[in-house]
């Protein structure tokens, strides 16, 4: 009977949902930025799959089934772009401004502190795209010669620390203009923080789902210069 549960893609995939729902329970609860359902879904499905001991490989069976999503419910996120087209045309300029500005820091970030720390061009190149999206993330890392895992790693850290920190750092920084703290969010924490923008307003959300293919595209372009 394990065996057989283990050899199922709907073990991995109740794992996840369930875990994730305990997040959200707990955000609603409480209402703290720190709880992230995504974080403690991701924590919560370590602690699970551990003390149960289910082997990794059969918890990406369904894990993987789900990451199948990821594609579709980052294309939803155009329709919020679409209800905010005209703030979008307004604010075209500031927008894929803010968007160069923070790809830019965010290499010059990563080169230097690599370049401090004597690390090997793998891990440089491995490091240098963790605030893009995953599909680019890999790809670029690839193409450097970097390990892939590491990449996907980093960008989740990333993704989520930004998801976490996005509204109290706006708060702390006293940002008010929406287009600016959805470009931030957006260019340094892609899909995972944009889940938080939307939370924060259905501007911002849009700018931030905007933001993200705007800075997938000028990191590769960044990338030609690496």
């Amino acid at each position: 009977m394990r065996e057989m549960l283990f050899n199922t893609p709907l073990t991995g995939i109740v794992i996840c949902l369930a875990c994730y729902e305990v997040g959200m329970q707990l955000r609603r609860r409480f209402d703290s930025p720190i709880l992230n359902p995504m974080l403690i879904g991701i924590l919560l499905s370590a602690v699970v799959i551990s003390v149960c001991g289910i082997p990794l490989e059969s918890f990406k069976l369904g894990s993987d089934m789900i990451n199948l999503m990821l594609t579709p419910a980052t294309v939803v996120l155009g329709l919020s772009v679409y209800n905010q087209r005209q703030v979008l045309q307004q604010n075209f300029v500031p927008v894929v401004g803010g968007c160069l500005a923070g790809s830019l820091v965010n290499v010059a970030l990563m080169h230097g502190l690599c370049r401090l720390f004597l690390l090997e061009d793998a891990l440089l190149y491995s490091l240098l795209p963790r605030s893009v999206t995953t599909p680019i993330a890999v790809a670029l890392s690839e193409q450097g010669g970097g390990l892939v895992g590491v990449t996907a790693v980093c960008v989740i850290v990333s993704g989520i620390t930004g998801a976490v920190l996005a509204p109290t750092l706006a708060k702390l920084l006293r940002l008010e203009d929406e287009v600016a703290v959805g470009v931030a969010v957006g260019t340094s924490s892609h899909a995972a923080g944009t889940t938080t923008a939307v939370q924060m307003g259905e501007l911002t959300g849009a700018m931030s789902g905007v933001s993200i293919g705007v800075a997938g595209l000028l990191t590769v372009v960044l990338a030609l210069f690496w």
